[in-house]
């Protein structure tokens, strides 16, 4: 019998040991650390490979911001060393590669990664009882299929004509101009590349995760035995599954566009370059909005790609750190599903812009409105989670409730924006900037510390220092207020996004001294985030050592050593309990194992 069917035996409930498939034999540091198919060191270079990118990305974010504050002026040192042809000033060429580049690289290479590949990968057995991924060398292929969309997008900003520059969302016909000679691949060829890469990296994943999560689950745990994170990962990768082929088909119609001349975005009479005739378009008469249709097809269900995982370690945290049963255990799973459910017949709210059938944009916008009533449930139960509950100001626990408060703030703002005839005013405008990211960067990103600062002792047998993650939250709940909050005033105001110098026009000019706050507050979030840096890495090596359990947990992840060793579980497994029983009347502590039998 095959590992996985043999795997997929035990999960059904047929007696058994804990897995014993594998073999325990010393690997080389090659094979465990760099070639891994374990899924706990591959979760880790996820999460190494996605906080390296996430200060990539902030850079890009700082340059950003500076070129807002102070428009076209030199970057003393800095500027110099990174843009010296400029003479360390941004060039407004150079301005919109670096907002294409940030976007790309927070979405596709920090949260998505983070969120499916780190947490997916580390949690998913260890919560459901399982050795190991269904798939484990299909498991290690989803990181390295990573390595070449890594160095496709760092290409993208060497290479001749120029590095991408049509947006993260690369709208036709801006992304399908061929300045360079043919057959050259300049930056938006690489950035088509590199998308396609991550997508088969993350195909890889949920292939991998939906197949664990059905067919491995230890003795016992049924599907409403699992923890909310299990959910959440599971619900995400089914949206992968389904959304994800859509995308890749588009980057390869786009790619074929750029190479080929093929013309699927491409309309007839367009003119790409009249001094060489050479690089026009294609012959054949394409539709740019049709990229729109297949991109967004997949893009608006990303967002809850990045926003359900987070969901459900949120809820893993609260639980845990409040002393209480999760409040209305399915109907979280139910909005969950609805969510994503909801996720796929909205995408048409980002084209309001393009000309849309009045009819067809009534349908989008209610269907919006309505995802407004499940995101709705789940922040009831949290909140009815947290009320009357022990609740213990731990780090995980701050940035649990920071994620929370933001979400609200994200969530609120995408209600109104959803109307067809407010969204034609603030189409483009800073308040899609703030939206945006008070649930993808404030809601995510706060959910995505909370989890390390969680699960850390589990990853590496060490507890983070309290007292650092303690200041680190303090100061990026406030700073990161302070960045995205007030970009609502500059929406309302008018002030268009992916404008390199806004105050071009006297209407904007008072606006100024409004976006230097925003920048003084952008960089010293920046910065702040050295504590992190400091408290991950001492605590990697020096932290306080702790035992299985160190937040006294429900949840199967805690039955395994600190940190789990080859197979993860030292012992038979079997679940006899639901994953938040706390404050239980039935024992003495105040809570109970998955794996207790009270009899």
């Amino acid at each position: 019998m095959s590992d996985i069917h043999a795997d997929a035996r035990v999960g059904m409930g047929e007696p058994g040991t804990v897995r014993e498939h594998h073999d325990h034999h010393e690997l080389g540091f090659i094979k465990k650390y760099i070639f891994s198919t374990d899924h706990k060191v591959i979760g880790i270079q996820f999460m190494i490979t996605g906080l390296l990118f996430l200060i990539l990305g902030g850079l890009f974010a700082m340059a950003i911001r500076f070129q807002l504050a102070w428009p076209f002026e030199e970057m003393p040192v800095i500027g110099n060393l990174l843009f010296p042809s400029t003479g360390g000033a941004i060039t407004p060429e150079f301005y919109t590669m670096l907002f294409t580049m940030h976007g790309t690289i927070m979405i596709f290479f920090v949260i998505i990664p983070l969120l499916t590949g780190a947490f997916g990968n580390f949690l998913i057995p260890l919560q459901i009882g399982a050795p190991d991924m269904a798939f484990p060398k299909l498991n290690m292929f989803g990181y390295w299929a990573m390595i070449p969309a890594i160095l496709c997008v760092l290409m993208a900003f060497h290479v001749e004509g120029g590095g991408p520059a049509a947006g993260w969302t690369a709208y036709p016909t801006l992304s399908t101009i061929r300045e360079a000679a043919p057959g050259s691949l300049e930056g938006q060829t690489w950035w088509l590349m590199a998308l396609t890469w991550v997508g088969i990296s993350s195909m890889m994943g949920a292939v991998n995760y939906v197949t664990t999560i059905v067919k491995m689950r230890a003795p016992g745990m049924t599907m409403f035995r699992m923890p909310l994170t299990i959910w959440s990962l599971f619900i995400a990768a089914l949206l992968q599954l389904f959304a994800l082929p859509v995308l890749t088909a588009a980057s390869f119609m786009q790619l074929t566009d750029r190479l080929l001349q093929t013309g699927f975005f491409t309309p007839t009479n367009l003119i790409i370059n009249q001094a060489n005739p050479e690089s026009l378009g294609a012959a054949a008469g394409g539709n740019p909005l049709l990229w729109q249709h297949l991109f967004w097809f997949y893009s608006h269900p990303a967002v809850y790609i990045m926003v359900v995982p987070a969901m459900g370690l949120v809820s893993d945290i609260i639980a845990t750190h409040c002393r209480k049963p999760i409040f209305g255990y399915k109907p979280m799973i139910y909005s969950m599903s609805s969510i994503a459910g909801l996720g796929f017949v909205v995408w048409g709210h980002h084209m309001f812009a393009s000309g849309m059938n009045p009819g067809l944009a009534m349908t989008f916008m209610v269907a919006t409105i309505m995802i407004a009533l499940p995101s709705a449930v789940k922040v009831f139960n949290w909140l009815g989670t947290l009320w009357g509950s022990r609740i213990q100001l731990t780090t995980p626990m701050l940035f649990a409730m920071g994620f929370v408060g933001m979400f609200i703030i994200g969530g609120l703002s995408g209600i109104w924006m959803a109307a067809t005839p407010v969204d034609l005013y603030i189409h483009d405008t800073y308040i899609v900037v703030a939206h945006f990211h008070y649930v993808v960067f404030a809601g995510s990103v706060f959910a995505i510390l909370g989890g390390i600062y969680h699960w850390f002792p589990k990853m590496f047998g060490r507890v983070m220092n309290e007292k650092l993650g303690k200041i680190h939250f303090v100061g990026t709940f406030i700073f990161t207020n302070g960045v995205f909050y007030m970009m609502h005033q500059l929406g309302m105001a008018g002030l268009m996004r992916r404008t390199a110098d806004p105050y071009d026009y006297e209407t904007y000019q008072h606006l100024q001294p409004l976006n230097e706050f925003i920048s003084y507050c952008a960089f010293a979030l920046f910065v702040w985030q050295i504590f992190f840096v400091i408290n991950f890495f001492h605590s990697m090596f020096w932290g306080k050592r702790v035992g299985r359990n160190p937040w006294k947990s429900c949840s199967l992840e805690w039955d395994a050593p600190s940190p789990p060793g080859h197979g993860n579980f030292d012992r038979e497994l079997r679940v006899y309990r639901e994953p938040y029983e706390y404050a239980s009347p039935e024992v003495e502590e105040d809570y109970i194992p998955q794996t207790r039998d009270l009899g």
